[in-house]
């Protein structure tokens, strides 16, 4: 009897065995992140424009970064400057003071009277000049062929880049590119400030890209000549500019580094 007992808990417990579901194996599900597809720009612009770009990285290239930093080297200390490429957002800081862009509102934070410009006007002026050629990709440009630019024996070709009404804070301000022929890479700039007076400009200054620098792939110059330009003659150097401490990166920077700080002796503009 006691032997029947056994076999058939034996039994019972065979089958209680074979009936159990074993719980399956987790699996770890990873999200990929997904990146973000910049379509490629390179087709939009005329040609000249596009082989310009290409010379310094490409367009394709700029867009798919999201944040730029450079210094100003200057003897006082550098003046760092830090943008969102994608919003435009700016951050410039120096030992003296900091001001910034959020996107609607241009800010300033200093203890002193140091900074004596306009924060709306200077918070992506240098960028501007900085991120030449690629910001001459932004929506609202139109570019027109003009007459070469001649510097001693060597000719530059030319563009005539205006804007669309309402594009940006100055839309009446025009720039001339003029590139290398050979190498597509970009030589001088030329252009007319309209912000405060917000009527068109006869009046060109030119710069000279004098030296580039690969940074992450995309070639950003490293000193900037301000040249006397009148009736199309190219003079002497008035004054130079030189940068240092270049990065351009996929990655963003935090946003709230554009935030206008809440205390009471910054103001907006």
């Amino acid at each position: 009897m006691k032997n029947l007992i056994l076999v058939s808990l034996l039994i019972t417990t065979i089958i209680s065995c074979k009936q159990e579901v074993k719980p399956e194996k987790e699996t770890k599900v990873q999200e990929e992140q997904k990146e973000e597809v910049i379509p490629d720009r390179s087709g939009d612009f005329p040609e000249d424009i596009a082989a310009v770009f290409k010379a310094h990285g490409g367009i394709n290239a700029f867009d798919q970064m999201n944040s730029m930093i450079f210094e100003i080297a200057k003897p006082e200390g550098n003046e760092k400057h830090t943008i969102d490429l994608k919003t435009r957002y700016a951050r410039v800081e120096t030992d003296k003071f900091v001001l910034g862009f959020d996107g609607k509102e241009a800010w300033l934070e200093q203890d002193s009277t140091y900074f004596k410009g306009n924060p709306r006007f200077y918070h992506n002026l240098m960028f501007y000049f900085y991120a030449m050629p690629f910001v001459l990709g932004d929506d609202g440009i139109s570019y027109q062929k003009v007459d070469d630019l001649k510097v001693g024996d060597i000719s530059y070709a030319g563009y005539k880049i205006s804007y669309g009404d309402g594009i940006g804070d100055s839309p009446k301000d025009n720039y001339f590119l003029y590139f290398d022929k050979p190498s597509g890479k970009m030589k001088f700039l030329g252009y007319t400030v309209t912000f405060f007076s917000k009527e068109s400009s006869e009046k060109i200054s030119l710069i000279e890209y004098a030296n580039w620098n690969d940074v992450n792939g995309i070639l950003l110059p490293t000193s900037l000549k301000w040249r006397a330009y009148k009736d199309g003659v190219v003079g002497e150097v008035k004054s130079e500019m030189n940068f240092v401490n270049a990065k351009i990166d996929k990655k963003k920077v935090s946003s709230s580094l554009f935030k206008k700080p809440s205390i009471e002796k910054s103001k907006t503009l």
